[in-house]
């Protein structure tokens, strides 16, 4: 059987949905149990679309929808992820250091990317940690007010 990119997104939201899904790996078998041949870096691409999220999960992390069934804003998302791994936001010079919970630094970096806030350069993770450069030296803790509002 032939699944065009929606329906096989579709597939993976209900794959991530009913099972503990942490890799793309598994993730690419459980699509070929079902019949839908994808590559890794398809399953990669169908996972930033889908705006999936790494979770915590007993001794590791795996793979959640987040807001199951809602298509959510950027800044809604930001809020949710920010609520769910946020542990601490620091400010240094022009740079807001971002603590989460472990894995969670990659989500929160994307997801602050996405704002495509003007007084943000950009964003750099690690997995518990995320710096986010601010323009401006004076912007910074305003940014970091604006974090701890979200989550």
């Amino acid at each position: 059987m032939r699944y065009d990119k929606n329906a096989r997104q579709r597939l993976i939201q209900d794959i991530i949905r009913q099972d503990v899904i942490r890799t793309q790996e598994e993730l690419t078998v459980r699509l070929a149990e079902h019949g839908v041949a994808a590559t890794q870096a398809t399953v990669s691409r169908d996972i930033k679309d889908l705006g999936l999220i790494k979770i915590p999960y007993l001794d590791g992390h795996r793979y959640a929808v987040p807001n199951q069934g809602e298509v959510a804003g950027a800044q809604d998302r930001l809020t949710r992820v920010l609520r769910e791994v946020l542990v601490n936001v620091q400010v240094s010079e022009n740079l807001v250091v971002v603590k989460t919970l472990s894995g969670g630094a990659d989500v929160v970096s994307e997801a602050i990317d996405r704002q495509e806030w003007p007084d943000v350069v950009g964003t750099l993770a690690g997995d518990n940690t995320v710096m986010v450069v601010a323009r401006e030296r004076y912007s910074a803790p305003l940014i970091a007010q604006r974090l701890l509002s979200l989550g």
